[in-house]
């Protein structure tokens, strides 16, 4: 089974750092690409950035790429650094695995969490 579980949301001010953590199991860890989702009300829901299963490959969306990180550890957790926040970031933040690290980045997955919101005030 494989169980995704987001925390480290909050308000923030534009221009401010929050970093977001996704507690995976441990088949996750190695067999899945994980990565983070993100979706603002009325709007669809868009790829943010993923890393592969062993952390060699990662991609960002165009929106975040020089602002986020990602990264995983050794104890089956996926972060999210986000850095000088825009009042654009907002939404739920949902963290998601998917055995192709490509399908993932595509925006295909076959696990999510219940997601953590982001709230960035201008």
């Amino acid at each position: 089974q494989v169980q995704l579980v987001e925390s480290g949301g909050g308000l923030v001010q534009a221009g401010d750092s929050l970093t977001l953590s996704c507690e995976t199991s441990p088949r996750t860890f190695s067999t899945y690409a994980i990565g983070w989702f993100r979706q603002a009300p009325g709007k669809e829901r868009e790829f943010v950035a993923a890393i592969s299963q062993f952390g060699a490959s990662t991609e960002f969306a165009d929106s975040v790429r020089g602002r986020f990180g990602i990264s995983r550890n050794y104890h089956r957790v996926l972060y999210l650094e986000m850095n000088s926040l825009k009042p654009e970031d907002t939404a739920v933040y949902f963290c998601a695995a998917s055995g192709e690290f490509l399908s993932l980045v595509s925006g295909s997955a076959e696990y999510w969490g219940r997601g953590t919101q982001v709230t960035v005030s201008s």
